[in-house]
């Protein structure tokens, strides 16, 4: 491995770990994916009191990845959306049981399930029309179930994804996910529903991605880097559709090293593509100094 890429992964990893230890006592999930934490809500997101603004009339949901959760996730990202006036929420999905604080790991359609109830409460909550998601890894893929099959494209105005597997990986991918999660191996068996249904090929993308990958009416932007070791070829993780747009970080700033955890938790360029893609009317140039 590069001395960069160790680098960024032992960044990435203790990050992810501090989060871990500090946060995990403070958040419980409830049957709906919700997230009762006070760390996320001092931070001002998951407050059920904001009201969407004017500029900002949608709220955003962020969708964690596999082996993930609706706090470590989004450290950096949500507080950056909070700053910039979105009304902003996250939820956990995909809980095992027997496997505590990791999530992402059930059947992926029972994910979506429990994203289709965690919209619905927050579109209730601040009584708008629809919702943009953001997804990290699995959690960019996992929306597009929910949007063509479970009626979230009535619900949902666009859909971003950071590094998402779009049409699948290798197991070999997933588990190079490991060595950012420490202990979570000795937690799994082979029976992880997750796992098989984001490899190549599977039964779940065939279904997913059978006619189409995008449904009308809805916005899609995939966020990707040339660094994934994860979801490989990065390319990939691109869709094909109308109202799609496909970004890879690096063409953006040549220098951007990030690769499959880094582009979705401290990724400034990424995240600044992630609010051009929110609010595409007052877009700016994505630059390393983002």
């Amino acid at each position: 491995m590069l001395p960069w890429r160790r680098a960024l992964r032992a960044l990435a990893a203790a990050l992810l770990v501090t989060g871990a230890v500090t946060l995990a006592p403070a958040a419980t999930a409830a049957a709906d994916g919700t997230t009762a934490s006070t760390a996320s809500t001092a931070s001002g997101w998951n407050d059920y009191s904001c009201k969407p603004s004017a500029a900002h009339p949608r709220p955003v949901v962020l969708v964690h990845g596999t082996f993930g959760n609706s706090v470590d996730n989004w450290l950096v990202l949500a507080p950056y959306l909070v700053k910039r006036g979105y009304c902003v929420y996250s939820l956990d999905y995909g809980q095992l049981t027997g496997v505590p604080f990791f999530n992402g790991l059930g059947p992926i359609d029972k994910s979506a399930e429990q994203l289709d109830t965690f919209v619905d409460k927050v579109l209730a909550s601040t009584g708008a029309k629809k919702a943009d998601l953001v997804g990290h890894s699995q959690g960019g893929m996992m929306p597009r179930y929910y949007l063509k099959f479970l009626g979230g494209a009535a619900k949902v105005n666009a859909l971003v994804g950071l590094a998402p597997d779009n049409h699948g990986t290798t197991l070999l991918g997933l588990t190079r996910l490991l060595p950012y999660f420490p202990g979570i191996e000795d937690l799994l068996t082979t029976n992880t529903p997750a796992l098989a249904d984001q490899i190549a090929g599977s039964p779940f993308l065939t279904k997913l991605n059978a006619g189409g990958d995008t449904v009308p009416g809805v916005r899609y932007t995939v966020i990707a880097t040339r660094y994934d070791e994860v979801v490989t070829p990065y390319r990939t993780q691109f869709l094909d559709g109308p109202g799609v747009r496909n970004v890879t970080v690096q063409d953006l700033c040549p220098v951007d090293l990030s690769e499959h955890v880094a582009i979705g938790i401290l990724d400034r360029v990424a995240h600044h593509e992630v609010a051009n893609a929110l609010d595409p009317a007052h877009a700016t140039p994505s630059t390393c100094l983002s």
